[in-house]
């Protein structure tokens, strides 16, 4: 749980924080291109200032964000997840990022992996079902690891597969991509595991899906979206 007074030995305010830190994580932006935006209004922070920040509040915020999502989801029982992983470089040799959504487009779980197998999978469902419970059916492609870990989870009749089931995490994938690039990918693995998960808590806390909903109800909820970001580890 986030501390209070986590602002407390810091110089500079916490809506310049916030908005560092903001920037760095929900945009496609390198460090040095939110020095240069932070600049244009009269803020002189170095790059290496703005990669203190994200490192030490983006996990906080990115808690916060999840706690109160998760108070939310474990509410609702009759859901869908879509699972899926991806090929990450981390300093050139490749790793798996699992990830799944729900029927909403929500990031449930972000979890790195050095192989991608039974055990693997194992690890990401069982750490996706102690925070989030279990849904009603969980869609998967056909990777064989996905059946074998659910067997031994019981959960085998709640897999769904088949082209274009899974359509909505392939999707979901496309903005943790841009971001891979404009950091130019990742060095450790340990890095890789603490972004993705940042990355998806706050992907989820602007994400508006502006194409479902009118101009008005979009303008609204990225106002409380924006004005719940600038209250989190207030003193």
């Amino acid at each position: 749980m986030t501390r209070p007074a986590s602002f407390k030995y810091f110089k500079t305010s916490p809506e310049i924080i916030r908005l560092a830190v903001m920037l760095y994580i929900r945009f496609p932006l390198s460090l040095r291109n939110v020095e240069d935006l932070l600049h244009e209004r009269g803020i002189d922070v170095c790059h290496e200032t703005v990669r203190y920040w994200w490192n030490r509040f983006g996990p906080m915020f990115a808690s916060e964000i999840r706690r109160k999502r998760v108070q939310q989801l474990r509410v609702f029982s009759k859901w869908k997840w879509h699972v899926d992983e991806v090929f990450v470089k981390v300093n050139g040799k490749r790793h798996y990022l699992w990830r799944a959504v729900d029927h909403d487009g929500e990031v449930l779980e972000a979890v790195v992996t050095k192989r991608r197998n039974k055990q693997a999978a194992l690890k990401f469902l069982r750490k996706l079902m102690k925070r989030h419970g279990c849904a009603e059916e969980i869609v998967t492609d056909r990777f064989a690891s996905y059946r074998a870990a659910l067997r031994e989870l019981g959960a085998t009749e709640k897999q769904q597969t088949g082209r274009w089931l899974n359509n909505r995490v392939e999707n979901s994938h496309l903005p943790f991509r841009r971001r891979e690039r404009a950091m130019q990918r990742f060095r450790r693995m340990r890095s890789l595991q603490k972004f993705a998960s940042v990355h998806s808590s706050v992907y989820n806390h602007f994400n508006q899906e502006r194409s479902l909903t009118s101009r008005e109800t979009f303008k609204l909820t990225r106002t409380v979206a924006l004005a719940e970001w600038r209250g989190f580890c207030a003193e």
